[in-house]
């Protein structure tokens, strides 16, 4: 990655994301070799309360975390499960009855007052809490019952990278864990997968001259790739400043569709399975309106695109692609916003702990 002439190696922008988003592969392996064990007994010791319900509890990126464990828990174990309003208790006081409820927060830091003060609430509504965070010292690992270490080491980047991919990992494992399985078995080809795919970041680097003086961009997915959808679209939004509108699919075709034309970037997001088949109508009509359409998915599918990033999931598990499709779109943003001559370590207006309360 070539470095502008005018800064050293150490002032390079982007320099410290782009380490991050390179420290992947080995923080998925240290989850799948050190975190594992840990995951599975936590897992158990809360299936054995027996939870008949579950909401989850995030902010920014580990709400689109959150999201992908609820499709998880929905789909894997039929629990049925909702995000949480925290304002209902940080602002008006409410008092659920969370009696059997477990309550999963995630958060990247464990600081931020509305999260530790919806949490500490909870469980003394009832509630099973469990914390998903990269900080076991932090304030919201101190008022959990529970608390799973996503083990990404210290993340200083504003845009939240690794964290995000490790909270994932973990999060697949905890609920493969609730259900009696595994799941670092299925798990074990990601470390090399994202090796694999963030070797190719001049192909990343091509796409991204599409979009480097974009106004808007669409990004949309089905299933387990619509929080991957969501995500990309913070990335590129924190970073490069674009404004990038995240939809499902089924949502896009409910009006939204009537924004893109001939000249509107979409982006969809392609998983390999049941997802990636529910899409295919809306791929249909974006290719029908002529649509800039750039495909982040099989081969099969990116062949039918305007352009896009062909995911090497060939045997990997719908549930499971999540983790790797998220790989180029951080690239991209980060392609995009070094393009546009800005510095993706240093997004104006943002700190790496957001206070909300």
């Amino acid at each position: 990655m070539p470095a502008p002439s005018s800064h050293s190696a150490s002032e390079r922008p982007g320099r410290i994301m782009s380490g991050e988003m390179a420290e992947q592969p080995a923080v998925l392996r240290r989850i799948l070799e050190r975190g594992a064990p840990r995951i599975r007994e936590t897992a158990a010791a809360i299936a054995a309360r027996a939870p008949r319900f579950v909401l989850l509890t995030a902010r920014g990126t580990s709400d689109n975390a959150a999201l992908y464990a609820k499709y998880l828990l929905e789909i894997q174990l039929g629990l049925p499960c909702g995000l949480t309003s925290m304002s209902t208790t940080t602002a008006y006081g409410a008092k659920p009855d969370l009696r059997d409820v477990l309550v999963i927060t995630v958060s990247q830091s464990g600081g931020s007052p509305d999260l530790v003060a919806s949490t500490r609430a909870a469980r003394e509504a009832g509630a099973v809490t469990l914390a998903v965070t990269n900080n076991p010292d932090s304030p919201l690992a101190a008022v959990s019952e529970f608390h799973i270490d996503v083990l990404a080491g210290p993340e200083k980047a504003l845009p939240a990278t690794k964290t995000y991919t490790a909270s994932l990992l973990a999060l697949y494992l905890f609920v493969e864990g609730l259900r009696g399985g595994d799941g670092a078995t299925a798990a074990k080809a990601l470390p090399d997968l994202a090796a694999q795919v963030l070797d190719r970041q001049d192909e990343v680097r091509q796409l991204a001259s599409r979009y480097r003086f974009a106004e808007r961009m669409v990004i949309t997915s089905r299933g387990y790739g619509y929080p991957t959808a969501k995500e990309a679209a913070l990335k590129l939004m924190e970073t490069s400043y674009i404004p990038a509108l995240s939809y499902s699919g089924a949502d896009l075709l409910h009006g939204p569709l009537a924004m893109v034309d001939n000249i509107s970037p979409v982006i969809a997001v392609v998983t390999d399975g049941k997802g990636g088949t529910a899409l295919q109508p809306v791929l249909d009509r974006l290719r029908g309106r002529g649509a800039d359409l750039v495909v982040i998915g099989p081969a099969a599918q990116v062949a039918k695109a305007s352009a896009g990033f062909v995911l090497p999931t060939d045997g990997l598990p719908e549930e499971l692609q999540p983790i790797v499709e998220i790989l180029p779109l951080q690239l991209l943003a980060y392609e995009v916003t070094i393009a546009r001559g800005q510095d993706p370590d240093a997004p104006r207006a943002l700190a790496k702990v957001t206070e909300t309360r």
